[in-house]
């Protein structure tokens, strides 16, 4: 693995944020979903296509508190604009466990 310099890591913009709404994405490669998310009065609401159908449900993931990269460009999958990178784990079946605070932030707060 290389290494990177403190200099690359703070060009990384990582923030917590709350799904506010989760539709299907039929239309994604692999099964999906796509997420709104509240970052904030200054970030305000990104889209995201999140691959993490194996461990949630869409009704329970309403309200939860997430950690995503946030600038990067914009990506298109299919027909839908993803403009953030939820960041989770992949467990033992390729499935993705959301990483999140494990207590309650201020949407937009910077990680670093």
């Amino acid at each position: 693995m290389s290494t990177i310099s403190w200099n690359d890591f703070e060009k990384i913009d990582i923030r917590t944020g709350t799904i506010i709404e989760v539709k299907d994405f039929p239309k994604a490669k692999k099964p999906a979903y796509q997420l709104w998310i509240d970052f904030g009065p200054v970030m305000g609401i990104k889209k995201s296509s999140a691959q993490i159908t194996g461990h949630y449900q869409k009704e329970k993931l309403i309200n939860r508190s997430i950690i995503a990269v946030v600038n990067f460009a914009p990506k298109q999958i299919a027909d839908f604009i993803s403009e953030c990178l939820v960041l989770g784990i992949y467990d033992g079946n390729n499935d993705v466990i959301l990483l999140n605070p494990d207590k309650p932030v201020q949407n937009g707060q910077r990680i670093g």
